[in-house]
């Protein structure tokens, strides 16, 4: 949603432009409109780190859920690094990027900008957003460690999982789970949510035996693509309730990321 509101906001400055006579001057409008997107977009996370800073519990992006279907030619999976961009887990990680390195990041490793366009884009030298780049790589490196899990794989430990935490099976979640794994769940101060990271096998595993506990009895799971991922979309009573996503190293879950946040969900549709 604030990725649309700055698309709107640039689309709404070139507009004025083109009624002011100025966009008549500009040589490229696709330089010019990627230049304001950029810089809204850095405006914005500067913004938004502050406000992060007083965020409640554990800050996860907005999950993009779509339909699921098995075995489908058409699997987002099958673009491994495009899935691997939109990841939660991947998302949450930019946040260790300040907003330069995040922008200049995205540009050059997702949208493939040569480095003299990304210099027009954020104001900097070639060479400069070189060093840039480099940085940000070094700090992402230090947290990422990506491994690319074949879609019935994942698939199968989907199913195992979910029924290792229907069946309350300890033994069988940490069959699953590595033994650093570690879960985030964002609630946002609006529902209830652990408000740290937790870390290990046996406390990760407790926690979601506690969440299964907890959860009322009317909530329906499904299968669903959670930002180009195999996840759980739970509804309750037919309305969004949780999104669960988890990030795969070999036969073990390595990171289980749970966004509970009412306002996290509000664009997913309802249950027909």
């Amino acid at each position: 949603m604030d990725a649309e509101d700055c698309v709107q906001e640039t689309f709404l400055r070139w507009h004025r432009a083109c009624e002011s006579g100025e966009a008549e001057g500009i040589q490229s409008p696709r330089s010019y409109l990627c230049t304001v997107i950029t810089r809204l977009c850095i405006d914005f996370l500067r913004s938004a780190r502050v406000q992060r800073e007083a965020y409640v519990g554990v800050w996860l992006p907005e999950p993009l859920v779509t339909t699921y279907q098995s075995n489908s030619p058409t699997d987002p999976e099958a673009s491994v690094e495009q899935s691997e961009s939109l990841s939660l887990a991947f998302l949450r990680l930019l946040e260790y990027l300040s907003p330069l390195e995040r922008a200049v990041f995205l540009l050059r490793q997702v949208f493939d900008f040569e480095y003299d366009e990304i210099a027009t884009f954020v104001q900097k030298s070639a060479d400069n957003c070189r060093q840039i780049m480099r940085r940000a790589r070094q700090h992402l490196a230090e947290h990422h460690h990506h491994y690319n899990v074949p879609p019935q794989q994942r698939e199968q430990l989907t199913y195992q999982f979910i029924q290792a935490c229907t069946d309350g099976n300890m033994q069988g979640l940490l069959t699953l789970l590595a033994d650093d794994v570690e879960m985030h769940s964002d609630g946002g101060g609006k529902v209830h949510a652990a408000l740290k990271p937790i870390y290990g096998a046996d406390k990760v595993a407790r926690g979601l035996l506690g969440i299964m506990r907890k959860a009322p009895p009317e909530i329906t799971s499904r299968l669903a693509l959670v930002n180009g991922h195999l996840g759980i979309m739970s509804y309750l009573d037919g309305k969004p309730y949780a999104v669960l996503v988890f990030s795969l190293a070999g036969d073990h879950i390595q990171e289980i990321d749970l966004v509970v946040n009412p306002d996290k969900l509000r664009h997913i549709p309802s249950l027909a």
